[in-house]
C-alpha cells in the first residue's frame, strides 16, 4: 500500500493526548511555551490531514484540570495562546468546512476566552467536513462529577425516573453527549497513562502511545498510527471465530 494512500479500516473518531510540548522545547534549549506554539502549529496540520485520512471526528486534549497547578508564567502563556488560536484560526475553520466545539468546565476560564469559544462554536455550527472537538479545562472525573449533578438534580425535579437510570443515561449528561465515543485514543511523547481524559467514552478504545513529541506528529506517523489501528481486530468483549 502506498505510504499516501488512506488507511483501509480506520476509525471515524480519533483523540489525541498532545503531551511533550515542553520537552520539546527544552531539548532546544527554549522555554516552555515555544514548544506549546510549536505544538499549536502541529494542531493545524493533523486537523487539515484529518479528512482524507478517513476521520470525521478529532478531539485533541488542550488543557487539563490538573494544568492550573503549573507555573503562574506557563498557564497565562497558554491562556493567551488558546485566545490567539482561536481568533487566527475562526475564519479557517469555516472556509476548511471544520465545526468547532469545546468541553470541559468553562467556569474558571477568563470571561473574553469563553466568549471566543462561544463565537467559534457558532460561526462553524453548520460546518460538517470535520468535527473538531478542544477539551479546555477538561478532566475525565470532574466530567462525570458534573453529569452526575445535572442528572441528579433532573431525578430531584421528577424529570428523570431513578430507576430507569442505566449505562445509557449518564451519557446523555456527557460534555460529549452529541458526539460518537473514539475508537482509537493517541498519547504522544512515550508517556503509557490516560491522564483523567475521555475515561468514560474511552471504555472501549483502542490505544496507541508513541515516542514522538507532540510538535514532531506529522502526517505521515498519523497515517501509519491510523493504518495500525484498521489492522487490528476489535472484539468488545466477544470471542470472535
Amino acid at each position: 500500500m502506498a505510504r499516501n494512500s488512506p488507511p483501509t479500516g480506520g476509525p471515524r473518531h480519533v483523540a489525541i493526548i498532545m503531551d511533550g510540548n515542553g520537552r520539546w522545547a527544552q531539548a532546544r534549549g527554549r522555554p516552555r511555551l515555544f514548544g506549546h506554539h510549536a505544538g499549536a502549529r502541529r494542531v493545524r496540520d493533523i486537523v487539515s490531514a484529518c479528512p482524507e485520512l478517513g476521520v470525521d471526528y478529532l478531539t485533541i486534549f488542550a488543557f487539563s484540570t490538573e494544568n492550573w497547578k503549573r507555573t503562574q508564567t506557563e498557564v497565562s502563556g497558554l491562556m493567551a495562546l488558546f485566545r490567539r488560536y482561536i481568533i487566527k484560526e475562526m475564519q479557517e475553520f469555516v472556509k476548511e468546512n471544520v465545526r468547532v466545539r469545546f468541553i470541559g468546565d468553562r467556569r474558571r476560564l477568563d470571561r473574553s476566552l469563553q466568549d471566543l469559544m462561544d463565537e467559534a462554536e457558532t460561526m462553524t455550527s453548520h460546518c460538517t467536513r470535520l468535527n473538531l472537538t478542544i477539551a479546555l479545562n477538561y478532566g475525565g472525573r470532574d466530567e462525570v462529577a458534573r453529569a452526575t449533578k445535572r442528572l441528579a438534580q433532573d431525578v430531584a425535579l421528577g424529570r428523570l425516573d431513578p430507576e430507569a437510570v442505566d449505562e445509557e443515561t449518564l451519557p446523555k449528561y456527557l460534555d460529549t453527549c452529541v458526539l460518537p465515543d473514539p475508537e482509537l485514543v493517541i498519547r504522544t511523547s512515550g508517556e503509557a497513562r490516560i491522564s483523567n481524559f475521555l475515561l468514560w467514552q474511552s471504555a472501549y478504545s483502542e490505544y496507541e502511545f508513541i515516542d514522538t513529541l507532540w510538535p514532531d506528529f506529522t502526517k505521515d506517523i498519523f497515517t501509519d498510527v491510523l493504518r495500525s489501528y484498521g489492522a487490528r481486530e476489535r472484539r468488545f468483549g466477544a470471542v470472535i471465530g
